[in-house]
């Protein structure tokens, strides 16, 4: 994950409400890929067999998508679009189950039943924020490995993609932008200033 900042959710939220006998449940979480917000989704789904509809949508940076899931057109899914991206909210993805009451709540009562409903889960939801990184890829000698291994754990930096080449060892990490200069002046005092770097 490079690039700018976002804030998403820290855990999942919950609301329901209730609105002239149709009971809507609305369900949030955090989502880096479509495909873990439509995992998620599913399992949503799968927790509410018997209900009427279940409305999505999902904004993780540029990519958003929503469903109505058979309800009016524009009543469910954008709505629910709206208040995550009302709440300042990224990488989230939001389902909303509704099961029906037996009174017809029309375009507007609908699109402000869902809306609502998913608003107030991510209101009360506790947040997350990402600070902006940036992917580096450091290639260094095999005689200063221990140094860049050393530096990598220094600055927390577990999650990492290695691979070994005829010149020593390449690795590939997610960095804050904030610790960018940080860590290219200790790698650089590392290896005596013997390493070549790729920013992305």
């Amino acid at each position: 994950m490079s690039g700018r900042g976002f804030v998403t959710l820290k855990t999942t939220a919950e609301h329901q409400a209730e609105v002239k006998g149709s009971l809507f449940l609305a369900y949030g979480t955090r989502a880096d890929t479509p495909e873990q917000g439509l995992a998620f989704l599913r399992t949503v789904a799968a927790r509410h067999p018997a209900a009427s509809h279940l409305c999505w949508a999902y904004r993780i940076d540029d990519q958003y998508r929503f469903s109505d899931a058979g309800e009016p057109g524009g009543t469910a899914g954008q709505p629910i679009l709206r208040a995550i991206e009302g709440q300042g909210l990224d990488h989230v993805v939001v389902g909303v189950v509704r099961y029906f009451g037996g009174t017809k709540l029309g375009a507007g009562g609908l699109a402000r039943a869902y809306g609502g409903t998913a608003a107030e889960a991510l209101r009360t939801a506790e947040r997350q924020e990402e600070l902006p990184r940036t992917e580096i890829t450091v290639e260094v000698a095999f005689e200063h490995m221990g140094a860049l291994y050393r530096l990598l754990d220094s600055l927390g930096l577990v999650e990492r993609r290695e691979t070994y080449t005829e010149h020593g060892l390449k690795v590939t990490v997610s960095l804050l932008e904030s610790l960018g200069e940080r860590f290219r002046t200790e790698l650089r005092n590392a290896t005596r200033g013997q390493f070549s770097l790729i920013d992305r």
